[in-house]
């Protein structure tokens, strides 16, 4: 015989139904995962959403405050000779001192990694700041919208946990409460079955 005939009929909203055995016990715990699954989906979205476009936003502005510009390297980079090219692996990038003109005219140095071998006056493409600072490179439109997706979903499942846990936790101190009193009832109407037999 399958379970179904055991349970009855699924029926949906019962906690909101009028029976006359429905405790107040039902009825606060079917407030509370109402609201709890509401404010599970409005945190989630509503934190995804802001965290979204905050990213966006910052990663728009970096890409528009970031310029590039053309740097040449000033000595001679380690791994530029026969000896010293046999220690240095194929692509290997080290860290130079390279020189560029900021857009004030101001000529800058910092150090950046250079291909291994490099000749003094390599040019090579650096990104600076608003202030003509070394700045990394900013991240392409298709970059920026994945990683504000990302830390976008991060974000939003991470809000929506709150109140989903906090649910859990209120439920589970009703069903505790609920199986406490049919405790309490039982004590009391038990041995009252067993006279009766």
């Amino acid at each position: 015989m399958p379970l179904k005939a055991f349970r009855g009929p699924k029926v949906w909203l019962w906690r909101w139904r009028r029976n006359p055995l429905k405790r107040r016990a039902d009825v606060v715990e079917a407030w509370v995962v109402l609201g709890a699954c509401l404010l599970t989906v409005l945190a989630g979205v509503l934190a995804g959403l802001t965290a979204t476009r905050s990213v966006e936003h910052g990663l728009a502005r970096e890409r528009a405050d970031r310029r590039p510009a053309v740097a040449r390297v000033v000595a001679l980079v380690p791994g530029s000779s026969p000896a010293q090219n046999s220690h240095a692996s194929a692509g290997e990038r080290v860290r130079a001192t390279v020189r560029w003109t900021a857009a004030d005219s101001s000529a800058r140095t910092g150090q950046v990694r250079v291909a291994a071998g490099s000749e003094p006056g390599t040019p090579l493409t650096v990104w600076t700041d608003p202030r003509g600072r070394l700045a990394s490179r900013p991240t392409t439109a298709s970059e920026a919208a994945f990683r504000a997706a990302l830390i976008g979903i991060l974000v939003g499942v991470s809000a929506a946990a709150v109140p989903f846990v906090g649910g859990l936790a209120v439920r589970g101190r009703l069903e505790r409460r609920r199986m406490d009193a049919w405790d309490t009832e039982w004590s009391r109407l038990g041995p009252q079955w067993g006279r009766m037999v």
